[in-house]
């Protein structure tokens, strides 16, 4: 059996003296869509962001295919931070996109995708502009490779976004909310690049309020609320009646549109 993409053991996340992630016990599995879903304010953007070590947990463990990523923890609680090195290296790994779309704005399509692979991978400008252009194909838009940020719909810029992030070739990817900026309209062809990926078998942890998209393209859905996560399983289990009572108060309230039909 594989090890799971990222493992996340008794993960706390304290702001002050406030708690947003309780004892978060979860199993990423490799190449599947799991789904984060829960009300405003349930911790999912920050479960994320710790398993990207943007934010750094209070305790517990994240080992991201098998390795530790940020801190060793003892079974004592102690806690000691792994070297900077080993980190990046782990970091590496993970490829994530934010609500916000993030692009430099003086930058084309092609400049923003390419950047990294020049800063980050030491890439000759030629050879990251041939990988940078392969990957705005993939998510097609390689039509504007030469237009800048503020000449691309909110739905092709988030789309550049994902480029940008898939370039470096990640094994995993994040999606915190990557629709959420998009009018109704546009989030089609965000999902619709995300469905490829899938399909594609990326293993992929998704935060959205898409539940539709939730039900038919995620393999593993992880519904928190209130930092605790409530309940985790197949959509087929999640969605089917009768609900857990949280998570049918929940449904009720974020059910996009025509994902009635669906569960």
């Amino acid at each position: 059996m594989s090890l799971p993409a990222i493992a996340v053991k008794n993960l706390v996340k304290k702001f002050g003296d406030t708690t947003v992630l309780h004892g978060i016990d979860l199993e990423i599995p490799q190449g599947q869509v799991s789904c984060l879903i829960g009300p405003s304010g349930s911790g999912k953007s920050t479960l994320l962001r710790c398993m990207a070590f943007l934010e750094e947990a209070t305790s517990g463990t994240i080992t991201v295919n098998g390795e530790v990523l940020g801190f060793t923890e003892n079974a004592q609680g102690v806690r000691e931070r792994i070297s900077a090195s080993a980190n990046r290296a782990i970091r590496a790994q993970i490829g994530m996109v934010f609500q916000q779309f993030n692009l430099w704005p003086h930058m084309t399509a092609l400049g923003n995708v390419s950047e990294a692979l020049k800063m980050v991978q030491k890439m000759s400008r030629k050879q990251a502009e041939e990988q940078a252009m392969a990957q705005l194909v993939k998510v097609g838009l390689e039509s504007r490779a030469g237009h800048y940020p503020s000449q691309l719909s909110g739905g092709q810029q988030q789309r550049v976004a994902i480029a940008r992030a898939l370039a470096l070739k990640p094994k995993i990817m994040l999606f915190d909310e990557p629709t959420s900026s998009l009018d109704p309209e546009l989030t089609g062809e965000v999902l619709n690049v995300m469905r490829d990926l899938a399909a594609e078998g990326m293993t992929m942890v998704v935060v959205s309020h898409e539940i539709g998209f939730a039900a038919t393209v995620g393999q593993q859905i992880n519904f928190l609320d209130h930092g605790k996560l409530i309940f985790s399983g197949p959509p087929q289990d999640v969605f089917r009646k009768p609900r857990n009572p949280r998570l049918e108060q929940f449904l009720d309230t974020y059910l996009d549109r025509g994902a009635s039909m669906l569960l």
